[in-house]
């Protein structure tokens, strides 16, 4: 056995965390010498982490008699190894001309989803692939020929969930020596010499000559790779910090962000899209920096649009108000969005407890009864948990001034498109409690003398 190479695998999964004892573990076994040598070396490791071992195998039917010829190897592998195995067959040209997709796309996406629900069905284990170092070297060139930020230089991550690629510390040809020493036996997938696959054009065609560069290219870019996973991550949560500074009611702060600089503020777009989930495409974030300083929006993909407005960023869904109009009796409201409450000397009746569940304590009390709190003897049959209507009105608990709902919205620049999903109590055309406002004149308890109020603690979501 090449003790190095085990050796060097074992410290691998140390420094990355990859195993802990008594793990169950899927490994992708497609019967090359890859995932051979990964099942060797894991079952090589078993005592060491109590592993309980399993493989999977997907035939994609792309090779016909070659395909079978694979699974039927797998399977006398893993008997005589004493490993379970499961295997599915899967018409991947079909499925992928139905859908549009390329064969490479199509394969990996059904493959992952065979491993992901035999590996449920295990109990959740570690599925396990062979992706060595070379695979991350291409991986990190092809995405470098395409076009990519820091994030698609980190090439194939260690672990991703519960995927971990513990072979990503040796190269193809450490593996290659390793099977031949320990006299591995294993299968050859045709199309790994065909170069109709783009992996394929980088392995026969560029690598080669960068090795004559350099004989350790794949460890150099591994290195690279690195790199750029500790900036990208301290980029993501720089960031994230900023974005919590610029976040306000109606989105994120134009002016906040558009003072930072020039590369964390791409990865604050970058996770404003993320957050929403729209997709990200770099062409849109340099699109939606310049919208922010013009005051434009920009169409994204699968129906999002970036609407910079008010001096506010905000992705909507095409769909987002979709179910935005509603109407509920308030007697069926307080079930899940009111609690009554005895007020006494000016503070409400409540444990410590009960003000922490609904986010307040004793110091911020009175921010509770100022824009939570209505009157108990308001409310009637008449009284509903809506949205707006045109004629809905609304008294200022401090001036007495009445104004319609739509000017009072106009006047807190509340965006257009999120306007008809605030909810609000209304008796009529009155409004007696609005989100983001708080209590009309007509609902604002008198606390100077005890009483029985609502708190309002909930929204249509809780419904």
């Amino acid at each position: 056995m090449n003790n190095d190479l085990l050796s060097a695998v074992s410290r691998f999964i140390e420094e990355k965390h990859l195993l802990q004892s008594g793990d169950k573990v899927l490994v992708a076994l497609s019967g090359g010498a890859d995932s051979v040598a990964l099942l060797h070396l894991l079952i090589s490791l078993r005592e060491k982490y109590d592993l309980a071992i399993s493989a999977a195998h997907m035939n994609h039917g792309i090779r016909g008699a070659e395909a079978d010829r694979d699974e039927a190897f797998v399977r006398e592998l893993c008997e005589r190894w004493g490993i379970r195995l499961f295997c599915e067959k899967a018409d991947v040209p079909a499925i992928a001309a139905e859908n549009g997709e390329s064969l490479e796309l199509c394969g990996r996406r059904l493959r992952y989803d065979f491993f992901d629900r035999v590996s449920r069905g295990l109990g959740g284990a570690k599925i396990v692939t062979a992706h060595h170092a070379d695979d991350n070297a291409e991986t990190m060139l092809w995405n470098l020929t395409r076009g990519t930020g820091i994030a698609g230089l980190r090439g194939i991550p260690v672990q991703r969930g519960d995927i971990i690629r513990p072979l990503l510390c040796c190269t193809r040809a450490d593996i290659a020596a390793y099977c031949a020493e320990n006299k591995l036996d294993h299968v050859t997938d045709s199309t790994n010499q065909s170069d109709d696959y783009t992996r394929n054009k980088l392995r026969h065609r560029v690598m080669p000559v960068l090795r004559e560069l350099n004989p350790n290219v794949s460890d150099t870019i591994g290195r690279t790779s690195d790199l750029m996973c500790e900036a990208d991550d301290y980029l993501n949560l720089i960031s994230k910090k900023e974005l919590k500074r610029a976040k306000n009611n109606h989105g994120y702060s134009c002016g906040s962000l558009l003072r930072l600089d020039p590369i964390v503020l791409k990865y604050a777009v970058k996770n404003i899209l993320e957050n929403a989930a729209a997709p990200v495409d770099f062409r849109h974030i340099a699109l939606i920096i310049e919208a922010m300083r013009d005051g434009a929006a920009v169409d994204l993909a699968d129906g999002f649009t970036a609407v910079c407005a008010q001096g506010d960023l905000r992705i909507i869904s095409a769909g987002a108000n979709d179910d935005a109009g509603f109407c509920i009796p308030f007697d069926e409201f307080v079930r899940f969005g009111a609690k009554r409450v005895s007020v006494k000397n000016g503070s409400p009746a409540l444990t410590d407890t009960e003000l922490q569940e609904l986010g307040f304590d004793r110091s911020n009390v009175h921010n509770l009864l100022l824009h939570n709190a209505v009157a108990c003897d308001i409310i009637s049959n008449s009284t509903f948990y809506r949205t707006r209507r045109a004629g809905d009105t609304f008294t200022d608990a401090r001036r007495g001034v009445t104004k319609s709902v739509k000017k009072l919205m106009n006047e807190m620049k509340i965006p257009r498109e999120t306007r008809d999903a605030i909810p609000l109590l209304a008796d009529g055309s009155v409004v007696l409690w609005m989100e983001g406002v708080g209590s009309s004149a007509q609902a604002k308890p008198d606390l100077t003398r005890d009483r029985e109020v609502y708190i309002i603690i909930g929204g249509r979501n809780n419904a």
